[in-house]
């Protein structure tokens, strides 16, 4: 494996954690918003659904740029843009100016994952492929966990806006090294040649699998990472400042579920288990785990609450890290980011439909709906994946 390997893994780790502490400043400062723009849940649930709709709009186009224009230059031109658009934020009147501002930050962002996966696939190989995603998709949790600290602290000094002004610094900064560091990958044994294929691979009853997969399950996520400040502020009562000291815990055990999941699948494909059915059992694992987030509902102090989902989130991660990485495993090179873009705007579609059904349940009932429906979710992904043991053309399993 080249030495190069591991600082482009580091730099796209934090691109990833940029990635999330742009997207987490809207959630936390979200008691903020709604009172200065005397927002209803389901009004809020809109302005998440503008940077949702963005997100998912691009991706199903983004990889199949990223393909062709490579991981280099397709992550330059994303990062410019999502800074670009979350420095505007800054500057917006009224609900519907960011709503704006918030998609075109979608629209950037979006490229994020198709253009990493990408990047591993090409550098990594199979059994090392899912702790590497594990590793850049950590740099959500670590995003997620930066960002109640130094938002909140700027919102509480300054204003909601200062945060959204340090989200486009820190993109511009990030720029510098990737653009030093990153090269065209080196040839090696574990590299497929393959002309890309544009969106064949849609008739691959593997590629439903995993797009039903993400469909589903990346819902969870989406919910915890937009609705958790809101709920431990209205349903715990927790104050601006209590949420910046403990609304990190989840994510920092969602980090590391993503070292877990991948390094777990890595261990059972060294014991010669088949690559693909060793990402799906850690991932079948996962769901059962997922599953047992109904109990939440009947948390009554911000500890327990937050203890629970700490171990919902470590196993969406553990879940994320293995099936973020199997369209390298049963794919072509030529076409990873093409289907990992197409799996995440179906993921994105999931979330903006649970974003709002859970805007309209809490304004209407409350969060224990809610936690209902989310239970549900990771059993019908891991249903899903069943799919991904039939047989395709190129199979790799």
């Amino acid at each position: 494996m080249h030495k190069r390997s591991w600082w482009i893994a580091a730099l796209l780790f934090f691109s990833t954690l940029l990635n999330y502490f742009d997207r987490q400043i809207l959630a936390l400062v979200s008691p903020v918003l709604r009172v200065q723009f005397a927002l209803t849940a389901q009004q809020y649930s809109f302005l998440l659904n503008a940077f949702l709709l963005g997100y998912t709009c691009v991706q199903f186009f983004a990889g199949w740029v990223v393909d062709r224009l490579g991981a280099k230059g397709g992550l330059i031109l994303a990062m410019i843009w999502w800074s670009a658009a979350g420095t505007a934020a800054a500057g917006t009147k009224t609900p519907h100016q960011l709503a704006l501002c918030l998609f075109l930050m979608g629209v950037g962002e979006g490229a994020n994952w198709p253009t990493a996966v990408k990047a591993i696939r090409e550098w990594f190989p199979p059994e090392l492929r899912a702790i590497a995603v594990g590793f850049f998709n950590a740099g959500s949790s670590a995003g997620a966990v930066l960002a109640p600290f130094i938002v909140s602290r700027l919102t509480l000094h300054y204003s909601w806006r200062a945060a959204f002004l340090a989200c486009g610094a820190l993109g511009l900064l990030w720029l510098g090294p990737w653009i030093w560091l990153y090269r065209e990958p080196p040839f090696s044994a574990f590299q497929e040649k393959s002309a890309a294929t544009d969106f064949g691979f849609l008739r691959d009853t593997r590629a439903w699998g995993l797009i039903l997969a993400r469909f589903f399950a990346d819902s969870i996520w989406y919910f915890y990472v937009f609705w958790l400040p809101d709920y431990l502020t209205r349903v715990q009562s927790l104050s601006l400042k209590s949420l910046g000291a403990v609304a990190w815990i989840p994510f920092l055990a969602a980090g590391l579920g993503n070292f877990a999941g991948g390094a777990l699948s890595g261990q059972l494909i060294r014991r010669n288990w088949p690559v693909v059915r060793s990402r799906l059992t850690v991932m079948w694992g996962s769901a059962l785990i997922m599953a047992l987030g109904v109990v939440i509902r009947y948390c009554h102090t911000a500890s327990g609450a937050i203890a629970l989902i700490s171990v919902i989130v470590f196993a969406y991660s553990a879940w994320a890290a293995n099936v973020l990485t199997l369209p390298g495993d049963i794919f072509p090179p030529g076409i990873v980011a093409t289907v990992t873009g197409t799996c995440g705007t179906l993921a994105g579609l999931g979330g903006i439909l649970t974003t709002y059904l859970a805007g309209r349940t809490i304004d209407q009932y409350s969060y224990g709906p809610v936690f209902v429906g989310l239970s549900c979710l990771p059993l019908l992904g891991a249903s899903s994946t069943l799919l991904c043991l039939t047989r395709g053309r190129g199979a790799s399993n």
